[in-house]
């Protein structure tokens, strides 16, 4: 049985490839665990704070636990949908061993673009590149061999960059993966209804995204500053 952490950055289709994982029938998903400790440990003032800090157990080895138990017992596979910046001081890491770790990419660009529209007080740890590199380089030095996606290549030809991933995962690719039901999911976090708008009109990928947008002033530069993060790791796309 196979326990995935899926880590990224904000308005990264993650929610779509949540999804995706979520419309077969031998995936469970959970969404963001270590959200509402994010934001306990931040002093962020997100959209819907309270809900979501009220929404997770205040326990962070609990979520851990949640985490890492036996999929066999389970009796399914688990999705397991991650911010990086959510990996703060206060979450331990010596559970990363025992889970296979997948990293989704978006240009900088499109992140801080799309990001804005939700929530304007952008910087470049929400971004999450800083800290999705991070946890690669720690992923890497545990023997473990993460496996990097790109998202505008799923987008643009979904069954082939999924088969991609499937197969790396040591999983059988499913037609099931490239749609799922208008609406969300039922283990959609508290937060959907501010931050999944998009994603519950949906009933698949949506296609190869349209020119980079222009950035201005201050979003421009945290775009510029994320940049060779970004292709750190876009090398090693699959």
């Amino acid at each position: 049985m196979i326990n995935l952490a899926v880590w990224s950055g904000p308005r990264n289709i993650s929610t779509a490839l949540m999804y995706s994982f979520g419309n077969r029938d031998d995936f469970e998903i959970i969404d963001e665990p270590f959200y509402g400790n994010y934001l306990i440990e931040t002093g962020l003032d997100h959209p819907m704070r309270e809900e979501i800090i009220s929404s997770q157990p205040k326990n962070v080895s609990s979520v851990i636990d949640s985490l890492t138990q036996d999929r066999l017992a389970a009796g399914k596979n688990l999705y397991q949908k991650h911010m990086t910046k959510h990996m703060v001081g206060s979450v331990p890491r010596d559970w990363l061993g025992e889970v296979n770790h997948v990293f989704l990419l978006r240009h900088p660009a499109r992140v801080i673009s799309s990001f804005v529209k939700k929530y304007n007080k952008i910087s470049e740890e929400e971004v999450g590149l800083k800290k999705q590199v991070e946890l690669f380089l720690e992923i890497k030095k545990r023997g473990l061999e993460p496996v990097v996606v790109n998202s505008e290549d799923i987008r643009k030809k979904p069954e082939d960059t999924l088969t991609k991933l499937c197969e790396r995962i040591n999983l059988d690719f499913k037609k099931s993966m490239l749609s799922w039901p208008r609406g969300g999911h039922k283990n959609d976090g508290v937060w959907a209804p501010h931050w999944y708008e998009s994603a519950h009109k949906s009933t698949g990928f949506s296609g190869p995204e349209d020119d980079l947008p222009k950035l201005k002033g201050r979003n421009a530069n945290i775009a510029k500053a994320s940049m060779p993060l970004y292709r750190s790791l876009l090398k090693f796309a699959i």
